[in-house]
């Protein structure tokens, strides 16, 4: 049966220190399920080979074990883990990396804690000795083809699991690797700084036209910047967790004098303060704990969380014993003076996560000062965390850098190739911001199959692409969430609206609303009317992909709240005029004035008046194929036949949703909201028959 490498140094890391390790590997046997034989990490035999020899011999690539042909005595690695830092070609090994994620993929968020970081830094320091060095945590899996390198800079604690809650998320499309400065390490920083120069300068002459990701925490961000400023030509894209470059400004600075005279016998008492100090103890025990969940299930999850955490702040005393603490804060003083004044030598990409609880640095202030202080600074402000931020409830770190749009394969941003789609744990929080307005809404789906008839949910909609839905666009897009949500729940299918071109291309299923800001920003008396433009663009370029187009209809907007003050109204207000005016022309223009009135883009918050939720309705027409009339569309004048075909049924389907909603006993939410209360309240709502 094939053998697995389950783990190297201790039963959670994989490393690849360029120190000699002391301790060993244990090797198990996937289809037995019993450990077999111990061996020394300095040789580990391979089909009778040792891994140094495999090496030479080209069955490692870049470091990874792969995949071995014939894995009677095989090796796969844990993934993301590295035997040995090195670089070698592709030889005779099969490539089993993936190029793509699905959508809804398992990032594993919410399923570690604080205590998995507390338990793990208790093994880490077990064998601690020699100088710093990398890991590779083995729950990082196998990244993406062609994913980007991420090096994690600890803070204060210097294990270097500050990424635990974010390990398995971040190790699919990242090659993640950890600095580990040991306990009684006393390398100074400028020492640490070369240590990580050497590491970053070397990948980038291995991959030149990737960026290299250092992630920083707290001390770890002043070794970022640090790093950053001394290589400015390289490619670094830097994501900063309220570094300590205000470390002078610390509200705990008349402290630190005061632990040099502390007897060692108090000192244990101190790792227990710095933890409530440096974190929010509840939003790290909410890390696990549903949304969802009635709130007296909460609270329970939550007491037997800090339960459960609170006997493993005991090893914090091993980790930061009072010599080392010492230290650290020596080590702190100098890393902010360091990176302080090289700040004007940074040319990377920077991204400062800052926290609104910080009771160890002034994060917020620091934050700011930064984003004016270095020419590339983009700052993300959490005003409910603490100091660790990263260890804390509502923080998904990958979640952050797609949101960002920071998140890239080689040199330029590219929306479509470097795309990673939403995960399952995103999927829910998202969906859980937008609760109120889906559970008023209760949107139902209805679509057109290949003969004509109309039925309830999605099955209408082809599954394989490339597939363009061109639609009307209610008023300020609040149908948005719901067609989202529809699709990923239904079909598995993430619907997006950029890039038009090249979403095409790659078969995907792409969401166009002619009618654009436009319509989303309509007048009094303009609801459910298309506001198009003359041109018939999209179906030639639909035709060039052979896409599917598929026309639909929503309906509702009047069903949640009445238009009173549209643009018109509010240009005759003074002073409210020059506001709207100002949101106008800064807005980013995307029609041409030739477009007609579709090109009139106005940006205002219309004065709305809510009701009583009614509901939102969707109908997808028959679906309308191009593929194999890229030709006859080339001519304008059908081109521009099949463009009005199009805009009739979005017509159709607009009048037959109005129509039909007059027969669904379940428009009232108060209706829905009472079938709900005999039923589960998950249940999906019935609605009129179609």
């Amino acid at each position: 049966m094939p053998l697995v490498v389950n783990s190297l140094v201790l039963p959670y890391f994989v490393t690849n220190s360029e120190a000699k390790l002391r301790s060993r590997v244990r090797v198990q046997s996937l289809g037995s399920g019993r450990e077999s034989k111990i061996l020394s990490s300095d040789s580990i035999p391979v089909k009778g080979t040792s891994i140094e020899e495999k090496e030479k011999n080209g069955d490692l690539v870049d470091g990874f074990v792969r995949k071995i042909e014939k894995s009677d005595e095989g090796l796969i690695d844990g993934g993301n883990g590295r035997l040995k830092y090195t670089r070698v070609e592709k030889k005779r090994v099969k490539d089993v990396i993936s190029n793509d994620l699905e959508v809804l993929w398992d990032d594993g968020f919410g399923t570690k804690t604080v205590r998995d970081y507390l338990e793990g830094a208790k093994e880490i320091i077990r064998p601690d000795g020699g100088p710093p060095r990398w890991f590779c945590p083995v729950e990082c899996g196998q990244p993406l083809k062609d994913s980007p390198i991420l090096l994690f800079f600890p803070g204060i604690d210097g294990v270097g699991l500050g990424l635990t809650l974010h390990h398995k998320a971040l190790g699919k499309v990242f090659e993640v690797r950890c600095l580990h400065i040991p306990v009684y390490d006393r390398t100074p920083f400028e020492g640490l700084v070369k240590f990580v120069e050497k590491i970053v300068r070397l990948e980038h002459a291995s991959s030149p036209n990737k960026p290299i990701y250092l992630v920083g925490d707290s001390f770890g961000g002043c070794l970022a910047l640090a790093v950053a400023a001394r290589n400015p030509e390289i490619d670094l894209v830097l994501i900063l967790a309220n570094p300590a470059t205000s470390f002078n400004r610390s509200q705990l600075q008349p402290l630190f004098p005061l632990l040099e005279a502390l007897p060692d016998e108090l000192h244990n008492a101190v790792p227990y303060l710095l933890s409530f100090v440096m974190g929010d103890p509840v939003k790290m025990a909410m890390v696990n704990i549903e949304s969802k969940l009635p709130p007296g299930l909460q609270i329970e999850q939550l007491s037997n969380n800090l339960t459960a955490m609170l006997p493993s702040l005991s090893g914090l005393a091993d980790i930061i014993p009072r010599d080392t603490l010492l230290w650290k804060l020596k080590l702190l003083k100098s890393a902010a003076a360091y990176a302080n004044s090289r700040l004007h030598s940074v040319k990377a990409e920077v991204l400062v996560l800052s926290s609104g609880k910080d009771q160890m640095l002034p994060s917020g202030d620091e934050s700011q000062r930064l984003k004016s202080s270095l020419k590339n600074c983009t700052v993300r402000h959490f005003k409910e965390n603490g100091h660790t931020i990263l260890l804390e409830d509502g923080v998904n770190l990958l979640t952050i850098i797609k949101g960002t749009s920071k998140y890239r394969r080689s040199r330029r941003l590219d929306f479509v190739s470097n795309y990673v789609p939403p995960s399952m744990s995103e999927f829910k929080r998202g969906f859980e911001e937008v609760g109120l307005l889906q559970t008023a809404s209760s949107a139902a789906m209805f679509s057109t199959l290949d003969d004509g008839n109309i039925v309830r949910g999605l099955g209408g909609v082809p599954n394989e692409g490339p597939v363009l839905l061109v639609g009307y666009h209610m008023l300020l897009g609040l149908e948005l969430s719901s067609l989202v949500e529809a699709f990923l729940r239904e079909k598995n299918i993430m619907v997006r609206a950029s890039n038009i071109y090249k979403l095409l291309s790659t078969n995907s299923h792409v969401l166009l609303y002619p009618g654009g800001v436009r319509e989303a920003f309509h007048y009094r008396g303009e609801e459910y009317k298309l506001i198009w433009p003359k041109q018939q663009e999209f179906v030639r370029m639909a035709a060039r992909f052979g896409a599917t187009i598929v026309p639909f209809g929503a309906v509702g907007e009047d069903d949640i709240a009445e238009l009173v003050l549209d643009y018109n109204d509010l240009m005759k207000i003074p002073v409210v005029n020059g506001y709207v005016r100002d949101a106008t022309r800064k807005s980013i223009k995307i029609r041409d004035e030739n477009q007609g009135e579709v090109a009139n883009q106005v940006f205002y918050i219309p004065g709305l008046l809510p009701k009583v939720p009614g509901r939102f309705y969707f109908l997808f027409g028959k679906p309308i194929e191009t593929k194999g009339k890229g030709e006859m569309l080339e001519d304008r004048e059908n081109a521009n036949q099949l463009y009005l075909h199009i805009k009739s049924e979005v017509e159709s389907c607009l009048a037959y949703l109005l129509k039909k909603r007059e027969d669904d006993p379940y428009r009232s939410i108060i209706d829905r909201t009472v079938y709900r209360a005999f039923r589960s309240p998950s249940n999906e709502v019935p609605a009129f028959d179609p």
